[in-house]
């Protein structure tokens, strides 16, 4: 069976415009959410979100495009972009970083990528850019656009990649709710093992920062309500946690067959070794313990790693009461009494809930985490829940990590997890 590395990261997220700097103010145990400025809240249940801050897609994408794109595709193609960088596949012309797309400008692509395969998720697609439309038909302002459905499809991210860097192979869309990132890169991943490709972009974007999701989700009972100390209200696994915090931006991965690497001399940050999925068949809200624990342990069973030799758990861990305590007992199934000892801890206490970005952006925090030997922090646990007894992490901890799994669980019952390991020719 062909083996799967990571060679490449991009990401758009509340705490910073690229992987870097959103690593570097995860260890610094910031928070990235706050008030909503993204338009007027007044009048709903919670009124704090993680929103982009002085991202510019017009340094990825023509203002053209930007202006017949939804914010979500925005995201995907700048995290496309890096990650694309990253691995050494493209070069941008002189200048081209903070150049505007519609300048003089080109890139350069290494010729496998035409062949590649694109995968990238999305729970929400264009809600934004549909909520516009709708206010200003409604109001007179404007009439439809001929661009509102290409633009707020969810297949439409991956479609615009492959438009913009000539990439032939396979383009998807996935919408399986808040596990959308981890499944497209399980699945393009499956496509490299397989041998339909040697090189997939696959990762999850979302833009959901507007009145229609931020009010549905909230009548459903499932955002915090903490507006008074926003940078609080995100708290995983602890006993005042009363729901989660929305997110927006994307995490990109570029996977890569070993073999295709190790000859272009690529950087590896970890081996894609496991991916598990699987269905609660339960409740289109509630989640269930067991499916959750049967994706772990097929994510294990696929990369050939017993339960005992896993370092580190990157938690779905979104802060609502029923979701952490399912998933903490999903945990203790499937690795009995040491549950208490395996490190586990949750992004989203710092970057909220990006949805179908979350499990993408949360396997590249993986991947660094095992590159480098770093356990990103759980902020504002301070008091465990009573169903929630794990091994948490609540400081920035050093720490050699052969094999780490990451969660992700979603509305309707479906689970996705990834096991990656340290890569070791």
């Amino acid at each position: 069976m062909r083996r799967v590395v990571i060679t490449g990261l991009g990401a758009v997220t509340p705490l910073g415009n690229d992987i870097e700097t959103t690593w570097d103010n995860l260890t610094k145990s910031i928070s990235g959410i706050g008030h909503i400025t993204r338009f007027d809240p007044a009048g709903l249940s919670s009124r704090i979100a993680g929103e982009a801050k002085n991202f510019s897609p017009e340094d990825y994408i023509s203002r053209k495009d930007v202006q017949r794109l939804d914010p979500f595709i925005h995201y995907a193609v700048a995290a496309a972009t890096m990650a694309l960088e990253d691995a050494g596949l493209i070069r941008q012309g002189p200048g081209a970083r903070g150049k505007r797309q519609d300048e003089e400008n080109f890139v350069t692509c290494h010729l496998s990528l035409e062949k590649a395969g694109i995968v990238i998720g999305s729970s929400r697609g264009g809600i934004s850019t549909l909520e516009q439309a709708l206010i200003r038909t409604q109001t007179g302002v404007s009439r439809f656009s001929a661009y509102l459905m290409s633009s707020t499809t969810i297949s439409m991210a991956a479609s615009f990649i492959s438009i913009k860097f000539g990439i032939k192979g396979t383009s998807l869309g996935i919408s399986t709710a808040c596990a959308s990132g981890a499944n497209a890169i399980g699945e393009a991943a499956k496509m490299v093992r397989h041998g339909e490709t040697d090189i997939a972009v696959a990762g999850g974007a979302e833009a959901p920062v507007c009145r229609l999701a931020v009010g549905g989700y909230a009548a459903s009972g499932a955002l915090s309500g903490r507006d008074h100390e926003p940078r609080k209200a995100s708290r995983p696994f602890d006993r005042d946690r009363d729901g989660f915090v929305i997110s927006e931006g994307a995490g990109i991965l570029v996977l890569e067959e070993l073999g295709h690497a190790l000859k272009r001399d690529a950087r590896i940050y970890a081996e894609l070794a496991g991916y598990g999925t699987s269905s609660d068949a339960y409740h289109q809200t509630k989640p269930g313990s067991e499916g959750e624990s049967a994706a772990m342990l097929a994510a294990l069973a696929d990369a050939g790693v017993a339960p005992e030799e896993i370092d580190y758990i990157n938690a779905h861990a979104t802060s609502t009461i029923p979701g952490d305590a399912a998933e903490a007992e999903a945990v203790r199934k499937v690795f009995g009494k040491r549950a208490h000892d395996v490190p586990v801890s949750s992004c989203k206490s710092m970057l909220g809930h990006m949805l179908g970005a979350a499990g993408a952006v949360e396997a590249a925090i993986t991947a660094l985490s095992i590159h480098r030997g770093t356990i990103v922090p759980t902020l504002n646990l301070e008091n465990p829940g009573p169903a929630c007894d794990l091994g948490h992490v609540t400081s920035v901890t050093e720490k050699k990590i052969n094999a780490a799994l990451t969660n992700s669980f979603g509305f309707g019952g479906v689970n996705a997890a990834l096991a990656l390991k340290k890569f070791t020719p």
